[in-house]
């Protein structure tokens, strides 16, 4: 598992932890980071400034840092 898969998961708990809805919160981290979170697998590369990005993104909307 990458970088940038883990990232995502910890979104996922966050959200859920946060009981926010789901769709709308990833839809509005995707808008930020420039990506569609549900195209993020297992088996997706490692890319450095994407996974800042995602991670920047999820900081604004959720309030976390992973």
């Amino acid at each position: 598992m990458g970088q940038l898969y883990d990232a995502k998961l910890k979104i996922e708990s966050a959200i859920k932890g946060k009981n926010l809805d789901v769709t709308k919160t990833l839809g509005s981290i995707g808008l930020k980071a420039g990506m569609v979170l549900a195209f993020i697998t297992a088996t997706s590369p490692d890319d450095a400034q994407k996974t800042a990005k995602l991670k920047m993104a999820a900081k604004e909307v959720l309030g976390v840092d992973l």
